[in-house]
Formats: structure tokens, C-alpha cells, sequence
């Protein structure tokens, strides 16, 4: 099936027209965030030397700021807006530049991420778990790692039946008509908010409450609300724990070299591994 196909079948959310609405408000803060994201996993201060595969590049944000610290970049989607998103990246900060590509293509197609070379370092963060393939997708993002390289990923954390309840959720927005689709991500995401803000007023820190939002946008660069209708409608959606995740791909020749638990328990979890010598 094709990805539009998935999409009308409702068996596909939209990240690409998410991302173009992201991308209209993107500033060089944010920018900054993401680049200091990638020092902080990688424990690097830049990427010069290093060639760096974004695999499913969403709105291009960090094929950008990989492309800012120096590395020679590759960016693919399986979504053709999200391979626009990127292109617009790169024609405002990079106009043709040569050290940067940008195409179509799919994680689940073994025989084009070996057609790709080998990089450095293979990022791909919260893409995995929305292919329908989790697992073949992990394996195939695996292959283009050079030895000693890095693999850096971000995975929903599975929480039993709650991430179970989150999966109806995300199939449950796909398949509505599209005028229900904001009015269904507002009685999702409302609630919760208004939660937390009463609670915070009810600590006498209403000031608590406005800081996290400050501190979301300070996270990886992204935005609270784009992120919060990618995480209601982000389908297809599978769920793993960080240690079923250092077992794959220990028995693969990698070591986890860093783990960054989610600090919202349905979040993702971030992990960097490091592709044996010997492989």
C-alpha cells in the first residue's frame, strides 16, 4: 500500500501537514534546542566529519541542526509532506547545498537503507513505532551504522494496558472525518492541561504550570501543541521497554551507551547505541 492509501484507509496519521503547520512558526531558538539535543545524547560538541542519516526526517528540525554542527546529512520520509517540510528547511538555511540530500523512501525497505552507504550516526527519533513494523524497522535502521557509529532512537515506553488504551486513541482519531479530528484532540489534551493547571493553582505555584510549557519548547525545540496532535493521532503506534530494546540490539553487536527514560511514563525513551568493532 502507498501512503496515501494508508491515510484514506485511516490507517496512517498525517505527520507531514502536522510539521508544515510547525514550521510556521519555527525560530532560531528552537533551532538551538535541538542542536544542543544532539550534543547532550551524543555527547559531542559538533558533528564535523561525521555523516548523519535521518531516518523519517518529519519537519527536517534536526537533519537542520545536524547540518549546523557540521555533518554531511541524508534525510528521508515515508511521508511526502514531511519530505517537503524538510526541503523547505533546507532551502531557507542551505540552498543548495551539496553536503545535504533529501528524498522519498521507506525505513521498511531493507534493500534502500543498504543502497544508502554507512554513517556515522543514524538518528531516528519517535519514527519506529508509527511504521505498523516496529521491530523490522529497528533491525533495517540498524544496517547503515558503521562500526564503532551510533545509533540514536526514541521509542514510546510500553506501559501495559495504558499504552493499549492510547493505541484506540490514535486509531480512534484516524478514522474520524476530518471536521471531528481538532475538537477530538481538544477533549483529549484539555482535560489533562486543566488538570494540571488547577493543581498547580491548588499549590498556590500557578507560576509552576507556565514554566513547563517554557521548558516543553526548550526540550528538542519542538512545540507543545504540534507535538500533542502527533501523539493523539501518531498512528500506526507499537510500544517496547528500554530494556527488550537493549537486548535486540546487543544481540545485533551494539551496546547502549546512554538512556534517557521518558519523563511522562506513555512518552519515549531515549537510547544511544554504539555498533561493535567487530561488526
Amino acid at each position: 500500500m502507498t501512503h496515501r492509501t494508508d491515510v484514506v484507509q485511516g490507517q496512517r496519521f498525517e505527520f507531514g501537514k502536522n510539521w508544515k503547520r510547525f514550521l510556521r512558526g519555527l525560530n532560531e531558538g528552537q533551532i538551538k534546542e535541538a542542536e544542543e539535543s544532539l550534543r547532550e545524547m551524543l555527547e559531542v560538541s559538533d558533528l564535523s566529519g561525521n555523516r548523519f542519516l535521518d531516518v523519517g526526517s518529519g519537519s527536517g528540525i534536526f537533519s537542520l541542526a545536524a547540518r549546523r554542527l557540521g555533518a554531511r546529512v541524508h534525510s528521508f520520509d515515508y511521508d511526502p509532506e514531511s519530505v517537503g517540510c524538510t526541503r523547505e528547511l533546507k532551502r531557507r538555511y542551505f540552498c543548495d547545498d551539496p553536503t545535504w540530500t533529501i528524498e522519498e523512501g521507506s525505513v521498511l525497505d531493507a534493500n534502500y537503507l543498504s543502497s544508502l552507504g554507512k554513517f556515522d550516526v543514524v538518528y531516528s527519533w519517535g519514527v519506529l513505532h508509527h511504521t505498523g513494523k516496529m521491530w523490522q524497522a529497528l533491525e533495517n535502521a540498524s544496517l547503515p551504522v558503521i562500526r564503532r557509529g551510533r545509533l540514536f532512537i526514541a521509542i514510546y515506553n510500553d506501559m501495559g494496558w495504558r499504552s493499549r488504551i492510547w493505541r484506540w486513541v490514535k486509531k480512534t482519531y484516524n478514522v474520524l472525518p476530518r471536521p471531528f479530528k481538532t475538537p477530538f484532540v481538544l477533549s483529549v489534551f484539555v482535560p489533562g492541561q486543566t488538570k494540571a493547571l488547577l493543581e498547580s493553582i491548588i499549590a498556590l505555584r500557578p507560576r509552576d504550570y507556565i514554566a513547563s510549557w517554557t521548558e516543553y519548547r526548550q526540550n528538542r525545540g519542538m512545540s507543545r501543541w504540534h507535538d500533542a496532535v502527533d501523539w493523539i493521532g501518531g498512528y500506526p503506534y507499537e510500544v517496547a521497554k528500554p530494556e527488550e530494546l537493549a537486548a535486540f540490539f546487543q544481540a545485533r553487536g551494539f551496546q547502549l551507551a546512554k538512556l534517557k527514560r521518558c519523563d511522562y511514563k506513555l512518552g519515549c525513551n531515549e537510547m544511544v547505541f554504539v555498533r561493535g568493532a567487530e561488526n
